[in-house]
This record gives structure tokens, C-alpha cells and sequence, in this order.
């Protein structure tokens, strides 16, 4: 009987053996190393033949169990650990395939690093990126006609502006075209969503944000079925970019009660979106849980258990430096570089998380010099919503 996600959050993962004493939680194994019984098994165990463990870029129990886990989680078949979210998404693209003289489809507001990673780095490898708007499937089945994209790579729920895109809707529609669909699921997590089961390819996150939950933790995964685990063991071990196993551990444990701290998150962000609409000092908010949103209704139908712990919203009349006057006005809210952990964060998209992006191109995505992105944590909604409360009231004091 398959287990709800409640129970594999907090299961799986875990050591088994036939050891008399098995550990209740799996152990940091900081081994470089390790020895085996004989020369021919080791010489094996570093080519993959046989189960076990050689050297730790090729792979580590405690990286194992947090892929193991997460792999229970998304229903998925193999996965690998990396060092962030951003080597996850290189060792996903990578892993379709990609090569010089291919094209790769990309959602069009995808987060600025992914951005700059298909535009600048794969662009120089010879790979053509071609940019579409993810949430119109006329003009993605139009692309995929036109350019016949080795690959399709989305992120169900954008950051920053929470539009959101089919994922049944594009496996289908990349399959026909005999096209992979590269899902990053790092706003949905597991919780809301799982991309596999809906038919796409490959599935990554960065855990260091709500999977590990606390701030304290920096690593990726990429997921998919079992036609994956050659390439993504090797391109894992050759471009060396794999996570730590002390990451491993500390990524085990938030996931533990990841089931928990979502629900905290979409109940608080929801209640927070639908008080910020209110607000004179706000102009617009972005979140797929309010009935204005375009995409409500497709967020009904493709989230599971709430609408996300992130909500975006336009400053009225504002630019950088009411922006940044506003940031420093916040007492509980802290104003960082991240989203998903515990603590409620908010950020500047236009200087951080697509500052990458050139000018024209952000402004024409919607990301405009007065939009702020709330990643809305556990704390009492009534107290997140005092500290806004307050800075917005110094922002219009001046």
C-alpha cells in the first residue's frame, strides 16, 4: 500500500539492514573513502556494477538516504544529490541530453539564474534558447512545431510572480513532439505537487529552501525514472558538483516535517495575500490562492493541500529606493537572499533574484522596480502582518 506524504516525509529514507543495532536516523558518513573486501569489488563499486561505496563524489550513504527519500516522496526512480539548486538545474538540463546545435525551450519568466544559465552558458556550448510562455499551450505547441526542442524545462508555480503552467497539460503536449519535460518543483515542493506522476520527465528542486526549511542547509536533486540513472551518475560524478553529506543529513531532517511547515506556509500566505489586497500602499498582489488570480482555477485543480508560501506584491508609486526604505522598515520580516525557511523573508526581485535578467527584459515579464517577493513563514500571521502593517507606514511617512 502506497503511504500519503505525511507518512513518507517522516519515514522514509531510513536505515535498513539485517544489523542487529540499526540507527533510528541515517548517520553523517563523512568518509571520503572507503574500502571494500577485495580489489575486483572495489574496482566495481567505482563502475557501478555492484552496490556500494567507493569514493564519495561517486556516492555517500547519507546522500543516498536523502535521495532515497526523496525519491519515495516524488515516485520517482533514481535521483542524485548536488551541491545547490543551481547545479541540480545544470545536471537536469544536461542530463536530457542537451548538445551543441539543439534547441532548449525555456518558460519564459523562469528565476534569473536559470535564466542566465540557458541564455549565456548554454548558448555558448552551441545549444539555441528559445524563451515561450509556459502557461499559453498554443504557444508552447507552436514552439515545439517550429523548433523541435530536445527539451522543455518550467517551473509550475514562477518566481516571482506565481504564474502558473499546466504540467499534465505540457507532458502531454512535449511528448507528442518527442520533447523532455524538465519540471522545477521547488515553490510546489512534493507537498502540492508531484511532476513525475503527471507525466514530466525530470523533476528537480533546490532544497535549500522549503525541503531543508531552515536556512541552514545549501544543495539540489534531480529526480526522474529509471532510463535517467546512467547519465545522471555520470554526469554527477564527472562534473563534480554533489552535495556534502553533512548538507545531506541536515536536508534529511527538515524534510522530516516539510508536511507540517507547508500547510503553516499557504495558510499564512493565503490569509497575507488577501490582507495585503486591501492595503492602499499596494498596487497589485500575485498569488494564486486569491479568486482574481488568472490561473486560480488551473491551481485548484494542480495543487494539493494549498497554494504555495510565496506572495508577491507591487509597491504603489515605488522604485529602488522606496523599495529598500520599505525593507529596512521591517522588524520581524527578514529582508535575505532566500524564500522557504521558517522565518518570513522578503525580497527585492529587480537587484537579486533577477538581477541577472537585462532591464527591458524583466520590466516586460511584469518584474517591475516596485514589486517585492514575500516568502511567508510560520510565525502568527497576526504578527507577520503588524511588521507589514508598520513598514508600511514609514514607507508612506517618508
Amino acid at each position: 500500500m502506497k503511504k500519503r506524504i505525511n507518512t513518507l516525509a517522516v519515514h522514509a529514507g531510513r536505515p535498513e539492514s539485517g544489523d542487529p543495532s540499526i540507527p533510528s536516523t541515517p548517520p553523517i558518513d563523512l568518509s571520503v573513502s572507503y574500502r571494500a573486501a577485495n580489489a575486483n569489488d572495489l574496482h566495481a563499486m567505482l563502475g557501478g556494477e555492484l552496490p556500494g561505496f567507493s569514493y564519495s563524489r561517486y556516492g555517500n550513504p547519507t546522500g543516498d538516504a536523502l535521495v532515497e527519500a526523496l525519491c519515495r516522496l516524488e515516485d520517482a526512480a533514481t535521483g542524485r544529490v548536488c551541491a545547490s539548486g543551481m547545479a541540480a538545474i545544470q545536471l537536469a538540463l544536461l542530463a536530457t541530453g542537451l548538445q551543441a546545435g539543439d534547441t532548449l525551450l525555456a518558460a519564459q519568466d523562469s528565476y534569473g539564474a536559470t535564466y542566465a544559465v540557458i541564455d549565456v552558458l548554454l548558448r555558448r556550448l552551441g545549444v539555441k534558447p528559445v524563451f515561450v510562455d509556459a502557461s499559453d499551450l498554443a504557444a508552447v505547441e507552436a514552439a515545439l512545431l517550429e523548433y523541435r526542442p530536445r527539451a522543455l524545462i518550467v517551473e509550475p508555480i514562477s518566481n516571482p510572480l506565481l504564474r502558473l503552467c499546466d504540467v499534465g497539460a505540457l507532458a502531454d503536449l512535449a511528448h507528442r513532439h518527442n520533447t523532455q519535460l524538465v519540471v522545477d518543483a521547488t515553490f510546489a515542493t512534493p507537498y502540492l505537487m508531484r511532476p513525475l506522476e503527471l507525466g514530466a520527465d525530470l523533476v528537480m528542486h533546490s532544497v535549500s529552501k522549503y525541503i531543508g526549511g531552515h536556512d541552514d542547509v545549501l544543495g539540489g536533486i534531480v529526480l526522474g525514472g529509471e532510463r535517467y540513472a546512467a547519465d545522471l551518475r555520470w554526469l554527477s560524478i564527472n562534473l563534480g558538483g554533489v552535495m556534502d553529506p553533512h548538507a545531506a543529513y541536515l536536508t534529511l531532517r527538515g524534510l522530516r516535517t516539510l508536511p507540517l511547515r507547508m500547510r503553516e506556509h499557504c495558510r499564512n500566505a493565503l490569509a497575507l495575500a488577501e490582507w495585503l489586497h486591501a492595503q492602499p500602499a499596494v498596487t497589485h498582489v500575485y498569488y494564486p490562492g486569491l479568486a482574481d488570480h488568472p490561473q486560480h482555477g488551473l491551481a485548484q485543480r494542480m495543487l494539493d493541500g494549498g497554494f504555495g508560501g510565496v506572495v508577491a506584491f507591487d509597491l504603489a508609486d515605488a522604485g529602488t529606493a522606496e523599495v529598500e526604505r520599505f525593507m529596512d522598515a521591517l522588524k520581524l520580516i527578514l529582508p535575505v537572499t532566500t524564500l522557504g525557511g521558517v522565518a518570513s523573508q522578503v525580497l527585492y526581485p529587480a537587484l537579486a533574484s533577477h538581477r541577472a535578467l537585462p532591464v527591458e527584459r524583466r520590466q516586460a515579464l511584469g518584474i517591475g522596480d516596485g514589486l517585492l517577493r514575500l516568502s511567508v513563514g510560520i510565525e502568527d500571521p497576526a504578527d507577520i502582518q503588524a511588521d507589514l502593517a508598520q513598514a508600511f507606514a514609514a514607507y508612506r511617512a517618508g
